[in-house]
């Protein structure tokens, strides 16, 4: 797992042995940034990577222009590995890391005028969060930007709804056995 593009290119990235996380694969990352370089400009966007494991994607977002990436994991275990990517590739001046479930960590940021840009979510594909994360997300006050993306990877046996409130589904592609499906916050 490495760095595609950016600052950072080809750096790598360290990941947990077993099956604590599931990284997102370089090729998967490749395509998924390759669709949202064509529609955002990542030059000083903020970044919320929920269940971020690695913290690959966040990580790839700042090596590509973003100003901040907060990034959400739970794991205890896991939090070392993403501490050495982000030092790894001098990303932890533009991040913040809340280690507690994404469900409080998204009401712990609502009303903060967070206005994220570009959200990741890649939750346990067996996850509960499906159906709690992108509830909290649309629903909480100021966190979302005006037209904000939100990118969220499952499996490819999952379908996911067409629209969470104002987050509507724009594209879905599938890579093998995993699916991301790209959302933007329509204005209510």
């Amino acid at each position: 797992m490495r760095v595609i593009a950016g600052t950072c290119r080809g750096k790598k990235l360290a990941a947990p042995p077993g099956v604590v996380t599931r990284p997102t694969s370089d090729r998967v990352k490749e395509s998924l940034f390759s669709i949202l370089t064509s529609r955002i400009d990542f030059c000083g966007i903020r970044v919320l990577d929920i269940c971020a494991g690695t913290g690959s994607l966040g990580i790839e977002s700042i090596s590509r222009g973003a100003g901040f990436c907060r990034f959400i994991e739970c794991s205890r275990s896991v939090l070392p590995i993403l501490d050495r990517n982000l030092a790894a590739t001098g990303c932890k001046d533009r991040s913040e890391v809340l280690n507690m479930d994404a469900v409080s960590a998204l009401r712990r940021s609502a009303g903060r005028n967070a206005n994220f840009d570009l959200v990741f979510f890649d939750p346990p594909y067996s996850s509960d969060l499906y159906q709690t994360v992108p509830v909290a997300l649309e629903s909480a006050a100021d966190l979302l930007a005006p037209a904000a993306i939100v990118v969220i990877e499952c499996s490819v046996r999952h379908q996911l709804p067409q629209s969470y409130g104002v987050l509507k589904c724009f594209d879905r592609r599938e890579y093998g056995e995993t699916a991301i499906a790209l959302f933007i916050a329509e204005e209510a």
